[in-house]
């Protein structure tokens, strides 16, 4: 009985952590998310957030963006998709393009690797701090 309600609750909690990161396009890293979740359940700990983020990452239900040298984000839409990055403020955004899937099928004529999938990641600067360079 105990190990049941448990589980409710963590289906529970999922449910309204998958919902939160899927009303914003910041992809938010997890304390920004654990701040978003406390509004709707203000018990929940860090901890918690933490492992559901990673459930629902292998779940495929939302995807994680792990950056050189930074925190993990996390984003509420699970296709795969290219990203664009501001080197100043960290902000990310996703391409307003489609996914390259030829990229694939070319890769395989180089290597004898089997391609499986890609990431790709645009590096720029955002409009905002763009506008506060001299």
């Amino acid at each position: 009985m105990h190990n049941n309600k448990q589980n409710h609750r963590t289906t529970q909690q999922r449910k309204v952590i998958l919902e939160e990161l899927k009303k914003v396009k910041s992809h938010p890293a997890a304390d920004e998310i654990y701040r978003m979740v406390r509004k709707r359940l203000p018990r929940i700990s860090l901890g918690t957030v933490y492992r559901n983020l990673e459930v629902l990452s292998e779940l495929k239900e939302i995807q994680q963006i792990e950056l050189a040298g930074s925190l993990k984000r996390f984003d509420g839409n699970p296709e795969n998709h290219y990203h664009l990055r501001c080197i100043i403020c960290g902000r990310i955004d996703d391409a307003p393009f489609e996914l390259e899937n030829n990229l694939e099928k070319q890769m395989r004529t180089f290597t004898d690797y089997t391609i499986i999938s890609h990431k790709l990641e645009f590096i720029g600067i955002c409009p905002e701090c763009s506008s506060k360079l001299p």
